[in-house]
């Protein structure tokens, strides 16, 4: 067997669809930040779990990220029904409250919905539903939501596709979704690879469905993309 044919073999040996799941693959070489789970040739990064919510709430997140920014650049109106999916220990959160009539704050680890009940607690807000979502459902009612803020978050569903769908679902027409993922296409954002996301291909796995549109990718952050994409209407 000549060296060609040789890692021809290896790769098919080394790939395989996970079963019942056609769009997904996994592969034994990979990214050891990763899963070993592909999505549409992507990588899926491994979960911060709740022992990084410390990191979540540092002081330098403000310089480094400018979340006040993002914030007002996605001008959120007084009526809306905010999601913040993957919310961690609520830094976006508890920012948005104040903005909003609601905030539904997602996650799949107890122990971050903990760390956002005690900040309730203390009187920071009182328009937080706290919600224990699972992988592929982040538990939301249809129709019902007008805005859906994934922060530094999609890149590690292990789920994507059914997340989107149900994601789709809980929206109202014209509502719509926002990544923000640090950028893939710049090497001065100081983030493991798994971790950072192109503009190309956050759009491409959301033209895996006809239900929405891309609306515009706001540069207005130091080192993270801000795309947006829109349910149709009809």
């Amino acid at each position: 067997m000549n060296a060609q044919m040789f890692f021809f073999v290896t790769a098919i040996l080394s790939t395989h669809q996970t079963p019942g799941q056609s769009f997904y693959e996994t592969r034994a070489n990979h990214d050891p930040n990763g899963i070993g789970k592909f999505y549409l040739g992507r990588e899926i990064a491994h979960v911060m779990t709740h022992e990084g919510a410390g990191w979540l709430d540092r002081r330098e997140r403000e310089k480094e990220e400018n979340p006040k920014k993002l914030v007002e650049a996605l001008k959120f109106e007084a009526g809306e029904t905010v999601v913040d999916l993957g919310a961690g220990s609520g830094y976006y959160t508890f920012l948005i409250a104040p903005k909003v009539s609601k905030v539904i704050a997602v996650d799949i680890q107890p122990e971050m919905l903990a760390i956002m009940e005690k900040k309730i607690k203390k009187g920071m807000v009182n328009n937080v539903e706290l919600v224990l979502g699972t992988e592929q459902d982040p538990k939301l009612k249809p129709g019902t939501v007008d805005t859906i803020l994934l922060v530094d978050v999609y890149h590690e569903l292990a789920f994507p596709r059914e997340m989107t769908e149900k994601m789709i679902k809980a929206l109202k027409p014209g509502g719509r979704i926002v990544f923000v993922e640090f950028r893939l296409e710049d090497p001065e954002v100081p983030i493991k690879l798994v971790h950072k996301m192109s503009e190309k291909q956050v759009l491409r796995e959301m033209a895996e469905f006809s239900e929405l549109k891309p609306e515009a990718t706001v540069s207005v952050l130091p080192w993270q993309h801000v795309i947006v994409v829109r349910k149709k209407r009809s």
